[in-house]
């Protein structure tokens, strides 16, 4: 038996308010993980054609968090925060 995933299912769900919602908040968690004391991120979501989709943008105060590196360092924690 060949496993066939319900791919008008699967795309009616991944465009459902209530998944947009979750994907809201979860990116939240991402730029409040990320943040901490010193850095500003923000968070961007919208429905796409397919899905909804999310993006944690920041640490534009670079002189706090060491550059573009310490930005990725920040974001990189805030994924990992945001469980």
């Amino acid at each position: 038996m060949k496993f066939r995933p319900n791919k008008n299912g699967i795309n009616s769900l991944m465009k459902n308010p209530e998944v947009g919602r979750e994907v809201e908040r979860i990116a939240g968690r991402i730029a409040a993980s990320a943040a901490g004391a010193e850095g500003d991120f923000r968070t961007d979501s919208a429905p796409g054609p397919m899905r909804w989709r999310a993006a944690v943008m920041g640490n534009y105060n670079f002189s706090k968090s060491g550059g573009h590196s310490g930005a990725r360092r920040d974001l990189l924690r805030g994924m990992d925060g945001a469980k």
